[in-house]
């Protein structure tokens, strides 16, 4: 078993500073857990509390049925992947795979077996008798990542392993880290600032902010159905437009929650739910006056920044918005003019719905 189970983990530094608020989350035997939020959210502090690395003022950490708090980082069955690699540059592929195994003590035979089964799984067979500054950035961190392969932990703890690499690579090696913890189905935890990569690994998604969890799902359920106004621009690329509104237009669009309709709240909808159209609004939709601002072509699709200007009857029905951007992400190259005035429309089944403070999604 190689269940992790975080209960109640907090962590507060001298002076007050409570970086980890209170984490309660699960992953289950062999699943790709992925740890997303922006700088500073706290996901590698929580990483480094799971590998020993951080001490944790209070909670439990249990690896595979065992509370490792005060297990040493070398006795918890984890092993690490930095995102700086961390090789011995005098040392050959090879020996850099193999001298976390000598310093345990086993013996030479089974180490050569498990050097060369991993190379052979990394496709680095090639490679062993080479020193790190003969590599690519890439071939480093495949031995980085064979590494820790051949300790044949519990737990993978991977520190933003790609970060350090140009953008065709990253995407590259992100396919071949989830074809290898499938293959291997070791229970993994992996933290990263980068949304993308964190919806297409992740079996769990633990989205961070400020030191505590806005939420814990499947990384579509996560898209599909944000529970905060944080996830929704977080998760997704463009980000989710959002828009407040007042009680009266809550009340008039929306049977919802009479709290939200009392205080206001902010609608949220997806570049992509909007369409570019003449048509009227979709029953129970809504249309949005735009002045195009900017265009991004980004190959097979185009973003469409525009502005909404209260005062030229913007107007999500019935009532006023105030103004601000909105973006539209529409398929192919062709798109409207800078300085065109557009119509954006949305169904009703594809708007968000959320609280005035924005930490509670509202059903619609």
């Amino acid at each position: 078993m190689s269940n992790v189970s975080l209960r109640n983990v907090r962590k507060t530094y001298p002076g007050g500073f409570e970086a980890i608020k209170g984490i309660d989350f699960a992953i289950a035997d062999g699943q790709f857990c992925v740890l997303v939020g922006p700088s500073g959210c706290g996901k590698s502090t929580l990483l480094r509390m799971v590998a020993g690395l951080e001490t944790i003022t209070s909670g439990e950490i249990d690896i595979g049925g065992r509370v490792v708090n005060q297990v040493e980082p070398a006795d918890r069955d984890i092993a690490m992947v930095f995102q700086n690699y961390a090789l011995y540059p005098h040392m050959s592929v090879y020996n850099n795979m193999a001298y976390g195994l000598r310093n345990r003590g086993m013996k030479e035979p089974e180490i050569d077996a498990r050097v060369r089964e991993a190379a052979k799984v990394l496709e680095i067979g090639t490679m062993l008798d080479r020193k790190p500054r003969q590599l690519s950035g890439g071939q480093r961190q495949r031995v980085a990542m064979g590494r820790a392969i051949v300790r044949q932990p519990k737990v993978f703890l991977f520190d933003e392993p790609l970060s350090n690499l140009d953008a065709k690579l990253r995407v590259a090696m992100r396919v071949e880290i989830r074809k290898l913890q499938r293959r291997l189905q070791t229970t993994s935890i992996y933290v990263t600032h980068d949304q993308l990569e964190a919806m297409t690994l992740a079996d769990i998604l633990v989205v961070m902010n400020g030191g505590e969890v806005e939420q814990i799902g499947n990384p579509l359920d996560i898209y599909r159905k944000p529970a905060t106004t944080f996830v929704a621009s977080f998760i997704g690329a463009p980000p989710m437009n959002l828009i407040p509104l007042d009680g009266r237009e809550i009340a008039l669009q929306f049977a919802g929650d009479s709290r939200a309709a009392s205080q206001g709240g902010i609608l949220g909808v997806r570049p992509e739910d909007l369409l570019i159209s003449t048509d009227l609004t979709p029953a129970g939709g809504i249309t949005l006056e735009l002045t195009v601002e900017a265009i991004e072509r980004v190959g097979a699709e185009t973003f469409v920044y525009g502005s909404r200007q209260g005062e030229q009857g913007v107007s999500l029905h019935p009532g006023e918005l105030p103004p601000g951007e909105v973006i539209v992400r529409i398929p192919g190259q062709m798109a409207p003019s800078i300085g065109e005035r557009i119509r954006a429309i949305a169904p009703r089944d594809k708007l968000h719905l959320f609280s005035a403070d924005g930490r509670q999604r509202i059903d619609i």
